[in-house]
């Protein structure tokens, strides 16, 4: 009889069995081809750069101060393209995952705390999944909100049936829905008639750009620098790639083979990512041209909904002939329930990743799903029920700062996937000579990991004071920061903790394959002694293996 099997395994294989090396790639075929037969896992990454998380930071930058933050969002999609990269290559080359390759090399008490870390931060985008996903369903249908939070948790059975069809048709389903987000944003903007010089002056960063005045809206230019980074570059996606780059077979007994998959995966990425570039720079543009300056008094998604059909908030007599039939508004709410399905995916891969990397624990994705979901379902019904009988603006703006304020928790996350990442794709032990990073990613490696960690760190005591609400006293301001800076120093410490960690393990690695390559040369040099039949042969073919090695 066959044994039962358990919902919760132990797992310490290769990175999502299931799907690892499924996905067939030609040989020694043309560019299109070769790069359609990779194309997909950048979809399932560009997600996470555009999901409702992203929405309100990227268009209340752009209600605020016009298009001075455009450089913000180009600055963020380079680095991600840089740090993606490094991912996929780090998955592909050493064909272990980014917390399979942490774990490997760190103890296990720092595995565990790393594991929570960030399933803190999956947890933290889910809830603004949750969010999006309810108040799209309350927009499009009429359904209440508590009932709408509840049918998110069904999105689980859509994942069930996904599961089933193979992960090739996920990939295509995943850009399918992207195609309509960016459908909905483009007719948006055209319907705008943008300033396009502005638009591209903007690009172009200024002193301005990362300034502490003046303050429109409650914001600073500085702070709405801040909240798009933190809301574009993700952790969890860090993890998800280096696992999903695996999905292609490689031959990896062939460096040729490996090369390509790298160079093709680097393709995929870098066109996705783009794509996530272009969706929030037209949410900015939206904030800024769709819309009268100042007229958004409400950045939620309750907000943006009404103001797209509100004929006084709009910025010119095309847009209002079309906000009169709805459809403005509606396109809205459907982009932002593509949105939220699309990260049911990716967000559930993710959590699967730092699950069986960090502490070895598999359970099925439909599982995995119902959990994170329930978990993260929680703050937000609470949130719902405080605010019912209160005003319905109350409860637009409840939602919206928890959805905001969610967001610390990938302050904390990030640099725990950034710093393992940069320094094992830095070094010759763990990717080869041929695959390390060269000098000059390096270099930026290290400068955009910094500046990062810097900007979410000193970002922090601001979404620590936002947890108090808008009227916040000098003694709650005065908590906030000592709250900010013990976290702050808690983060610190434990990344300390982190780097000598990394630096012990990729040591003993070291001296792993060292004590390897001794034993396959002695090996190798006692089967010469056999198949030469006399000392004499063999001690040639003995120095020249020596002279050999020496060079």
């Amino acid at each position: 009889m066959a044994e039962k099997r358990k919902l919760i395994q132990y797992a310490n294989g290769p990175s999502l069995e299931e799907i690892n090396g499924t996905v067939d790639v030609p040989k020694d075929k043309g560019f299109f081809k070769t790069l359609l037969a990779y194309s997909g896992p950048g979809a399932l990454v560009a997600v996470g750069y555009m999901d409702p998380g992203n929405w309100s930071t990227s268009i209340t930058g752009g209600q605020n101060f016009q298009y001075l933050l455009m450089s913000v969002i180009l600055m963020s999609s380079l680095i991600a393209m840089l740090l993606q990269y490094m991912a996929a290559k780090l998955g592909i080359v050493s064909k272990m995952d980014l917390a399979q390759a942490i774990r490997a090399r760190t103890s296990k008490s720092l595995g565990i705390v790393l594991w929570i870390l960030t399933e803190f931060a999956i947890m933290a985008t889910d809830i603004a999944e949750v969010i999006g996903g309810a108040i799209a369903l309350y927009l499009l249908f009429n359904i209440p909100l508590v009932i709408a939070v509840f049918i998110t948790v069904g999105d689980v059975l859509v994942l069930l049936l996904l599961t089933k069809i193979g992960f090739r048709k996920i990939e295509a389903i995943v850009v399918c829905l992207i195609l309509v987000i960016l459908f909905v944003f483009i007719y948006q903007v055209a319907l705008s008639d943008p300033n396009w010089g502005a638009a591209i002056k903007g690009l172009v960063p200024v002193k301005k750009t990362f300034a502490t005045g003046p303050t429109i809206g409650g914001q600073t230019p500085l702070t709405g620098a801040l909240g798009i980074i933190g809301a574009t570059v993700m952790p969890h996606n860090l993890y998800l790639h280096s696992a999903i780059s695996q999905t292609r077979k490689v031959d990896h007994s062939d460096e040729k083979s490996v090369a390509q998959n790298v160079r093709f995966s680097a393709w995929d990425s870098n066109i996705q990512l783009t794509a996530a570039f272009f969706v929030n720079a037209l949410l900015l543009v939206m904030g800024v041209a769709v819309f009268k300056s100042g007229a958004v008094k409400d950045p939620s998604f309750f907000g943006l909904y009404q103001a797209l059909s509100d004929t006084s908030t709009l910025s010119n007599g095309v847009l209002i002939a079309v906000a009169k039939s709805g459809i403005l508004s509606t396109l809205f709410a459907v982009a932002l329930l593509a949105s939220g399905q699309n990260s049911t995916i990716t967000g559930t891969l993710s959590g699967q990743v730092i699950m069986e990397g960090f502490v070895h624990m598999k359970m099925p994705l439909w599982l995995r799903r119902l959990v994170t979901r329930l978990l993260s379902v929680i703050p937000v019904l609470i949130c719902v029920m405080l605010t019912s009988g209160k005003s319905s603006i109350d409860e637009h703006v409840a939602l919206n700062d928890l959805m905001n304020n969610s967001q610390v928790f990938l302050a904390f996350a990030l640099p725990f996937s950034m710093l393992p990442l940069l320094l094992m794709t830095d070094s010759a032990t763990e990717m080869g000579n041929r695959f390390k990073n060269a000098n000059w990613i390096k270099a930026l490696g290290w400068f955009s990991v910094i500046a990062l960690t810097f900007l979410n760190l000193y970002g922090l005591p601001g979404q620590i004071q936002a947890f108090y609400g808008d009227k916040i006293t000098s003694a709650q301001t005065l908590q906030a920061n000592i709250i900010s800076w013990v976290l702050i120093i808690a983060v610190l410490a434990l990344l300390v903790w982190t780097l000598v960690d990394m630096y012990k393990g990729n040591e003993r690695l070291k001296t792993e394959l060292a004590a390897e390559h001794v034993d396959s040369t002695y090996a190798h040099l006692a089967k010469l002694s056999a198949e030469a039949g006399s000392s004499e042969e063999f001690d040639k073919e003995a120095t020249e293996e020596r002279n050999a090695e020496q060079r």
